[in-house]
């Protein structure tokens, strides 16, 4: 499953702006996939795992 810019920011209670900020400027935050040219979708799976990945770090950090 594919997310767009707009589902991916409802998803994760964010700003479209937000989603794009942290696509160029966090390391960790799943790169879009190209799917056509001007159209790039996040897929869900990478997504979900960057969210546990996060969820494992903060455990282990407190």
């Amino acid at each position: 499953m594919f997310l767009s810019d707009k589902e991916l920011a409802a998803f994760l209670s964010i700003s479209r702006a937000t989603v794009w900020r942290w696509t160029a400027e966090r390391n960790s935050f799943p790169k879009p996939h190209a799917l056509s040219p001007g159209c790039k979708r996040w897929k869900k799976a990478e997504v979900d795992d960057w969210l546990e990945e996060l969820s494992s770090a903060n455990r282990s950090v407190g």
